[in-house]
């Protein structure tokens, strides 16, 4: 009688085999990833849907906050940190974070209401918002104002500015 040691040493002995006959006998152009690589690279075509300076300041934007996030998180992970300064890191993390997610919010409502694609910045009471329009006109940043202004209970400084 085989015991359950032996079942699995037969099962994985059986395997091991299988995989060595498949290696041996698979074709030799499969191997070559050299040409497959090469065939494959001159088909791409790249298609940019969306506005390169808007997709420029969205990482600009993603990697200064990801540095900030990470000397926040330093701090509050420090042994030699006080209570108070972690504390403060917490909230200030917990801020940039409330910020974050505002301004996706306020991009994806621009992009309902008003069809265009936007990047909005939040700092504290100053909110920059570049939107990718052929048109430079007053009333649509006006409109843009207002709709961004109804979302706060207090008076925002709110900059539109028009990238094509």
């Amino acid at each position: 009688m085989i015991n359950k040691q032996s079942l699995w040493f037969l099962t994985l002995l059986t395997l091991v085999l299988v995989l060595g006959v498949y290696y041996v006998t698979m074709p030799s152009e499969l191997l070559k990833s050299k040409n497959v690589l090469e065939s494959v690279s001159k088909e791409i075509e790249v298609n940019v849907t969306e506005s390169d300076k808007l997709v420029a300041l969205r990482v600009e934007r993603d990697e200064k906050l990801e540095t900030t996030m990470k000397e926040l998180q330093t701090v509050l992970t420090s042994a030699t940190s006080t209570a108070e300064e972690k504390n403060s890191a917490f909230e200030e993390l917990k801020l940039l974070n409330l910020a974050k997610g505002k301004e996706e919010e306020l991009e994806n409502k621009l992009l309902d209401e008003f069809k265009i694609k936007s990047f909005i910045e939040i700092n504290g009471d100053q909110v920059k918002v570049v939107v990718n329009s052929s048109e430079h006109n007053a009333t649509l940043a006006n409109n843009i104002m207002r709709s961004i202004q109804k979302e706060y209970d207090k008076k925002m400084y709110i900059t539109v500015k028009f990238e094509s």
